[in-house]
């Protein structure tokens, strides 16, 4: 019977990881779309983010598992959790592709704020990728690890509202409206890797840590 339950544990695991996995490689899609105003790449992730729908068999996989002591209750917890966690992460790289299927065939951004974004992006898909291996590994310190990264993307967020805030901006009204949206869709898409973090350190620790 713990047997089963444990394998079962384990291939929810597998499965919380491809999806992050899956995430991480839309939001990396979605920021090459960006920068090159590509229309075929950005639609590609939407084939990215539902080409494997995850989110209805990982939460009820979490929620059919039976929990008979503390570690174990946790883990079904915080499986549950993660799975929103994970599907928001999705649905930001899709508000980037969205982005650019609206202003087809102009770029979004253009000059120094399309290169911040394209930092972001990409920082963000690194986050990503050390995210699904803290969910594969239940490593706390490589957790911890995420919400220092994270600063990164938080530093270049705010050099982009300084520059978009900035008397000098030549740009139009309507470009800085995309700019600030897309910076705040990274910004929250390395929050959820950060908070992938924490869930991760309360399953091996039981320690609730504060945002």
């Amino acid at each position: 019977m713990r047997m089963k339950f444990h394998e079962q544990l384990d291939d929810l695991t597998d499965r919380l990881a491809s999806m992050c996995h899956l995430a991480g490689e839309a939001i990396e899609t979605a920021t090459d779309a960006l920068v090159r105003a590509d229309l075929p790449q950005a639609e590609l992730v939407f084939d990215l983010t539902e080409q494997k729908q995850l989110h209805g068999p990982c939460e009820e996989q979490a929620l059919a598992l039976q929990a008979p002591v503390a570690r174990d209750l946790r883990q079904v917890v915080t499986g549950v959790h993660l799975v929103s966690d994970l599907s928001r992460m999705g649905g930001l790289a899709q508000h980037v592709a969205e982005s650019v299927r609206r202003r087809h065939p102009d770029h979004v951004a253009s000059g120094e704020a399309e290169e911040l974004l394209a930092r972001m992006g990409r920082v963000a898909g690194a986050l990503a990728g050390l995210a699904e291996q803290v969910l594969r590994t239940h490593d706390p310190g490589l957790a911890a690890e995420l919400g220092r990264r994270d600063d990164e993307l938080d530093d270049l967020h705010r050099r982009l509202l300084t520059l978009i805030q900035d008397p000098a901006w030549t740009g139009s009204i309507t470009a800085a409206v995309d700019a600030t949206l897309l910076g705040r869709f990274y910004e929250r898409f390395g929050d959820h890797t950060v908070v992938v973090g924490r869930r991760v350190i309360f399953l091996v620790t039981g320690e609730q840590l504060s945002p």
